[in-house]
């Protein structure tokens, strides 16, 4: 029998938690009664007030915001070992960092290829490789990675982002393969287009033609990728993985 959510697990390490998808992550596992530490990179004031936000909704749970390039191997080793000292287990890891680019494929440098490949599928590997043997010692873990529904279908011109966002799938499915036996499910979201900061450069015309484009009628809200995360990580989902669960309004079918 399953056991009563959310009572197990309770100590989750999120990547790239300071704003968008996991920024409302960290919240909604705060809600949950999670412990949880989270990465962050490059927005120290952005990080701040989710921690700050974390802490008023579970006063008597720990939260950890810990500086990290996730696409440094060092750095996800060094942020994995800080969130097992400081909780004890890990049980819970989100794979959330990631940037997005939109470029002809024709005009995409080397630089921007390695930069798309190092932090949106790299970063996956070293964060997993850094949790992994607690979770296999432990026989339980929860892995969960946020891909894009260009992983799924190609985007245009977004082809170094679709690449490594496929690459994730491919990974989340050999590791759920691989890692069941350890009691350990690995499962991807594939989001649509989703109301965060990577939507800053699109104007209200553009986000209002692509929420006609979605079946659905609007765009998609980070706190609903953040809901399936907390429900794939609890013992009900503990029949679910190697999946890729699709949040894209029905863009993609």
């Amino acid at each position: 029998m399953n056991e009563p959510f959310p009572l197990f697990p309770h100590h989750a390490l999120i990547t790239g938690g300071s704003r968008g998808i996991g920024a409302a992550a960290v919240l909604a596992f705060a809600r949950a009664g999670y412990d949880v530490a989270f990465t962050w990179h490059s927005h120290p004031d952005a990080a701040g007030a989710v921690l700050q936000q974390a802490r008023a909704l579970a006063p008597d749970r720990q939260f950890l915001a810990l500086q990290a390039d996730a696409a440094d191997p060092a750095a996800a080793r060094r942020a994995a070992a800080e969130a097992e000292q400081a909780f004890g287990r890990l049980e819970v890891l989100v794979c959330n960092a990631g940037i997005a680019q939109q470029k002809l494929f024709t005009d995409l440098t080397d630089e921007d290829w390695r930069r798309m490949m190092a932090t949106d599928l790299d970063s996956v590997f070293y964060a997993c490789r850094a949790v992994l043997p607690g979770m296999i010692r432990r026989k339980y873990g929860r892995i969960l990675c946020v891909s894009s529904m260009w992983g799924q279908v190609g985007g245009s011109c977004e082809a170094h982002y679709s690449a490594a966002k496929a690459g994730v799938i491919g990974l989340c499915r050999a590791l759920a393969k691989e890692e069941g036996p350890s009691g350990i499910t690995v499962n991807c979201v594939a989001p649509g287009v989703i109301e965060t900061d990577m939507m800053a450069g699109f104007s209200a015309q553009d986000k209002a033609d692509l929420a006609g484009e979605t079946p659905v009628g609007r765009l998609g809200a980070p706190e609903e990728i953040a809901r399936t995360l907390v429900f794939l990580a609890s013992p009900e989902a503990g029949y679910i993985t190697g999946q890729v669960i699709g949040q894209s309004g029905g863009l993609v079918i």
